[in-house]
């Protein structure tokens, strides 16, 4: 899933206003038989949240009632965000035995791809099915160009052969490599999780650490790393972590991460963005690690240099 162009260059000012009326009545809608459909909240539900925070709702109201520029905007985002999860990332999202049945059609496909192992232990502990499908998808697309499958080290951006950024967190996967990468990508993958804890939880706010470190890079060096968040476990993220997929949507939109993979939609769409991964090295003439990046301008963007 990538970006919606209406949302993308929305200042912080506005995605402020859309956590604290989400966290105010909740992003899902309260039914009886427990969790419903993602919450699309009213103008004047919106004007409730804020004066329930003790604050001004005018600056989304042109009458009392009547939305300005503003409140238009964000009942559509709103309207946006539930339609995309509740119609599009709830059908994409697989559960333990899907999964493990894609990975092994692949898996047959392309034996000799390198696969992780899980962090489980005793019975749970296989194959890691998401990691590995990113594996083979990859792998089978770009061949034997240089790939970073598990890196073990944390990313680095240099100029003139002097590092420039060292990233907080490692990464779990890079192409070509972990230094001077032109996309790096993180994988959450839940399929044994039986509840929605800390450290699924966790792994939302990491992406958004990483994001804000790629935005500064960005807009201080001009250089744009492409980022990726490839998330799945119908469990974990649909039945008990709804509100989640709602902050990843915000994140998508706010330019923190390149696009969001949820599910299945990697089969499809891997392959696509590692051939783009592929021009643009190509385009760099990226023969090793230690090839400089000239910058990946964002559409609209004249800060940063084209690959």
């Amino acid at each position: 899933m990538i970006p919606d162009q209406r949302f993308q260059k929305q200042p912080k000012a506005f995605w402020a206003t859309v956590r604290l009326v989400s966290q105010r009545l909740g992003y899902v809608t309260r039914v009886r038989s427990g969790i419903g459909p993602i919450k699309v909240p009213t103008l004047n539900e919106i004007a409730r949240a804020l004066e329930s925070a003790h604050l001004d709702p005018h600056h989304v109201l042109q009458s009392p009632g009547v939305g300005n520029e503003l409140g238009a905007l964000l009942c559509d985002y709103f309207q946006y965000r539930a339609e995309v999860l509740n119609d599009f990332v709830r059908t994409q999202l697989m559960d333990r035995v899907q999964a493990q049945t894609e990975f092994t059609a692949l898996r047959q496909q392309h034996p000799t791809v390198s696969i992780p192992m899980n962090k489980q232990s005793g019975e749970k502990k296989v194959e890691s099915y998401l990691s590995g499908m990113v594996n083979i998808l990859v792998k089978s697309t770009v061949g034997d160009f240089p790939c970073d499958y598990d890196p073990r080290q944390l990313t680095t951006l240099t100029r003139d052969r002097v590092p420039l950024r060292t990233f907080s967190r490692r990464f779990d996967g890079a192409f070509p490599s972990v230094v001077n990468p032109i996309a790096i990508w993180e994988i959450k993958e839940y399929y044994f999780t039986t509840t929605f804890g800390s450290r699924v939880a966790d792994g939302v706010y990491e992406s958004l650490l990483d994001g804000l470190e790629l935005e500064e890079v960005h807009d201080h060096e001009g250089i744009h790393v492409l980022h990726y968040l490839i998330v799945d476990a119908y469990n974990t993220w649909w039945n008990k972590g709804r509100s989640y997929l709602c902050r990843i949507i915000d994140m998508l939109q706010m330019g923190y991460v390149d696009e969001v993979l949820f599910g299945r939609e990697i089969v499809k769409r891997l392959p696509t963005l590692a051939r783009t991964w592929m021009e643009i090295a190509k385009a760099r003439g990226v023969d090793d690690e230690t090839s400089e990046p000239p910058g990946i301008a964002k559409e609209g963007d004249s800060s940063a240099s084209k690959a």
